[in-house]
């Protein structure tokens, strides 16, 4: 059975590339805080060392309700000492949204996670972050993300991969760079659209 009001997903990047930030703006924008509640940043790293580092060691696991959809997300280690850690969690998500910076582009742990993607058959939904910096060059990143498929040897339809512009510190996304966006819709409906559903037994 196809549960339609599921999807599974996995935020895969290099480290710094805006993954804890891009899952905060997720939660803030599903109403899981009120609206007048004081939230710390990197609110998924909740570990001494990972807020003391600002990095992600270990994968959590959080949901947000978008429309009538519940969407699990997992937000995995960005750092290549991690990569058994983001190999396991990939076998449990149905897809990925693969975080790459505006300005920095494809960086080598980019390529490590988005392999283990491919391997899986895992749709990828790319999404372009801080393109809100002055220096950010997303047209070129785009490119250099399409060389990377090639280079990992991705099928056709992998190279159909939707592309969502976001800048997940002010917590907005779109699908064209023109757009005017005050929220993170154009990301949630990329997903809900292009990650397919889990099957499964009804509890």
């Amino acid at each position: 059975m196809i549960r339609e009001d599921i999807r599974n997903i996995a935020i895969i990047a290099h480290v710094d590339h805006g993954k804890t930030t891009l899952v905060d703006a997720m939660l803030k924008q599903s109403g899981i805080f009120r609206e007048n509640q004081v939230v710390k940043d990197r609110v998924m790293d909740s570990d001494d060392i990972e807020r003391e580092r600002g990095i992600t060691i270990l994968s959590k696991n959080t949901s947000v309700q978008y429309k009538d959809i519940k969407i699990n997300i997992i937000d995995t280690p960005g750092h290549a000492d991690f990569g058994g850690e983001v190999e396991r969690v990939l076998k449990m998500v149905d897809g990925v949204v693969l975080l790459v910076d505006a300005f920095e582009g494809p960086m080598p742990q980019t390529k490590f996670v988005l392999k283990k993607a491919f391997e899986l058959n895992l749709p990828v939904v790319v999404t372009i972050n801080k393109v809100d910096r002055p220096e950010a060059r997303p047209d070129e990143i785009i490119s250099e993300v399409l060389d990377l498929f090639i280079d990992l040897g991705a099928e056709d339809d992998a190279l159909e991969s939707p592309f969502v512009y976001a800048s997940a510190k002010q917590g907005i996304a779109m699908m064209e760079l023109s757009d005017e966006s005050d929220n993170m819709d154009a990301l949630f409906d990329t997903i809900i659209e292009y990650i397919p559903a889990p099957s499964g037994e009804m509890e």
